[in-house]
């Protein structure tokens, strides 16, 4: 392996899944300005939308997206700017 080109500055930071509030740590080179405390102790936090422990292929469950709904909703919106 080449020498000076991987980072020095892995430490161990909370990963939270935003969607079902589940949280692992794991060691990172990720720069947060948040911090979560786990167990007693202090660890930067970087928050994630979805994760293994919230994923349709890893839970084997599928998630209803309402599709028309957004994109009526975009519609509404944005028809005041038809010609």
């Amino acid at each position: 392996m080449k020498k000076g080109i991987h980072p020095e500055n892995y430490r161990m930071v909370a990963f939270k899944d935003m969607s079902n509030g589940d949280v692992f740590l794991t060691r990172s080179t990720a720069n947060t300005k948040e911090t979560l405390e786990v167990e007693g102790k202090e660890y930067p936090l970087l928050k994630l939308e979805i994760s293994r422990t919230s994923h349709p292929f890893y839970t084997g469950k599928s998630k209803l997206v309402d599709t028309a709904g957004r994109i009526d909703k975009f519609k509404n919106k944005y028809s005041k700017f038809k010609k």
